[in-house]
């Protein structure tokens, strides 16, 4: 295909999910990606660094020019640039802000988003934490096009089902979803924008949505099942964390499973070398300010809470 029959794209994401997703345009000769648009540089880990995203980091390698909008809704000088590059079609993976009907409408072809989940399941920003606190067995990523409601707009096309394995955190799903979106938006997207593929209505009475997640929703009720815990704890990882109070301090449970034995609801207990709260066996867990050890090195420096309640 010679350069004057490319598409020409501009790719909307930020974090390393659509990395994936925007080298897999880069690497086709079907497209062009005349620019990147990603959210603004921010401050990360404990000194607060400003930092690129992890797509801006990848577009600026290849050379391609980033832009970095701090409003994009209510923002006419913005939109006015994206007209200027004369895109087919743009693609979303993750950007992270809610676009207008004037950015919707800018492309011939639409926008294209690559959302993580089998919709219409899943709609929302949290698709992926969703699957795994549900206990589903399996996920996927869907292609469809931008509407202004959530999620909403008719399919493109869809991956083939991805296993959600039992030790499956958010984290290590994503990294799987991420390769399966740009595998997926490469199959469907050139199709759709010749004219290949008719995308297809939702079946909105089949729709389920999630929530933004905040660092709230991360605070174990003890009180709950336990296997909803152990899912807690896979789903917020690697943020924003499911997290506790043990020995007077907060304390971020990273990693446990149910375990089938007989302690009741709560209670702290050291079986052979192993820290159990309840049912759950406390692998690996990081006090505030400290760093990340086993459950049996905490409960061996804080003795005094075997045999009292977490609750």
């Amino acid at each position: 295909m010679n350069k004057s029959s490319t598409h020409r794209v501009i790719f909307m994401g930020t974090p390393e999910f659509a990395v994936p997703s925007l080298r897999a345009l880069i690497d086709s000769p079907q497209f062009e990606v005349v620019a990147v648009v990603t959210q603004p540089d921010k401050p990360t880990g404990r000194k607060q660094v400003i930092t690129p995203s992890p797509v801006k980091a990848l577009a600026q390698e290849q050379g391609i020019a980033v832009l970095q909008p701090d409003k994009v809704k209510t923002n006419p000088d913005f939109w006015q640039k994206l007209r200027g590059l004369n895109p087919d079609v743009m693609v979303v993976a993750a950007y992270g802000k809610i676009l207008p009907q004037e950015v919707l409408d800018i492309p011939p072809k639409g926008i294209v988003n690559v959302h993580a989940s089998l919709s219409p399941k899943y709609r929302g920003a949290s698709p992926i934490a969703s699957a795994i606190l549900n206990g589903d067995t399996q996920t996927g990523v869907t292609i469809m096009k931008l509407v202004l409601a959530m999620d909403k707009g008719p399919i493109i096309g869809q991956s083939e089902p991805v296993d959600i394995d039992p030790t499956d955190t958010t984290g290590s799903l994503t990294a799987k979803l991420a390769q399966t979106g740009a595998d997926a938006l490469l199959r469907y997207l050139s199709r759709y924008l010749d004219g290949e593929l008719t995308p297809t209505p939702q079946d909105d009475s089949q729709a389920t949505y999630t929530k933004l997640l905040d660092k709230s929703v991360g605070q174990i009720d003890w009180h709950e099942n336990e296997e909803l815990i152990a899912r807690q704890v896979r789903a917020y990882s690697p943020w924003p964390s499911a997290y506790t109070t043990l020995g007077g301090m907060s304390v971020k449970i990273l990693s446990a499973e149910v375990a089938p034995i007989d302690n009741p609801t709560g209670h702290i207990t050291k079986i052979g070398q192993d820290m159990f709260i309840g049912r759950l066996k406390i692998s690996q867990l990081q006090p505030a300010g400290g760093k990340a050890m086993a459950g049996s090195a905490f409960l061996a420096g804080h003795s005094e809470i075997i045999s009292t309640f977490v609750l």
